[in-house]
């Protein structure tokens, strides 16, 4: 594929997700404008790996219990476990959630701008680290999931590797899709459209709007036509 084909594929799929979301986007509080830093990364370490609506249910609530980086170095470890059992690995996330705090009241709640020094820091992994960049900072970084991966690489074609944080066609592909002035949005649009119409399982292919340039489509409809039922 070439790199103008490519490009132009890029920015039709950008039109498209974004004219979605203007009327399909789901509504979270975390989505709120003026949100402070912590607000914003405590729902990012909350939805790794977790299900926006699963989150949704606690997300105030945890919020209230603990309002700040302090409250949470001051609180015991069983306390923050009891508050993170809806999303799993609680003994573990807890356990790094207690070791970003300690590090952010030690360091006034400032975390470095540099990537690498970002990536030292406890629980920043490259997706923690990218939604820091994205929505603290400011920079045009990928959410990049299983999630909007399913949809990119549907569209676009699969990835080569298995670990998406290390497939260099599917790391570029999604830095070129937000690398654009509205990028928070077209990750929520992505991410979106990934659980109401890309779903992993039985996705609405048919009724995709979508579907006239998608490589996904055109398996699905040759397997539609011979027979096989899709969604």
């Amino acid at each position: 594929m070439n790199g103008y084909y490519l490009e132009e594929r890029i920015r039709l799929f950008r039109e498209k997700i974004l004219a979605w979301f203007a009327n399909h986007k789901r509504v979270f509080p975390w989505r709120q404008d003026n949100l402070s830093p912590y607000e914003l990364i405590i729902a990012e370490i909350l939805l790794q790996r977790t299900k926006a609506e699963t989150v949704s249910t606690f997300y105030t609530q945890f919020l209230a219990e603990f309002p700040n980086w302090q409250a949470l170095v001051n609180a015991d470890s069983i306390t923050i476990e009891n508050y993170l059992i809806p999303i799993g690995l609680y003994r573990q996330r807890a356990q790094r959630l207690k070791k970003l705090a300690i590090y952010l009241v030690d360091n006034n709640g400032v975390l470095p701008l540099d990537r690498t020094e970002l990536e030292n820091v406890p629980f920043m992994g490259q997706y923690i680290a990218n939604a820091v960049e994205l929505l603290v900072f400011n920079k045009r970084k990928p959410l990049l999931d299983v999630n909007m991966a399913r949809v990119l690489e549907r569209y676009f074609g699969p990835r080569k590797l298995s670990d998406i944080r290390y497939d260099p066609y599917l790391q570029q592909l999604a830095k070129d899709f937000v690398d654009h002035p509205d990028s928070k949005f077209l990750n929520w649009a992505i991410l979106d459209f990934a659980a109401l119409v890309c779903k992993a399982r039985k996705p609405s292919c048919l009724s995709c709007l979508l579907n006239s340039t998608c490589k996904f489509f055109s398996d699905v409809v040759q397997i539609h036509d011979a027979g096989i039922h899709f969604e």
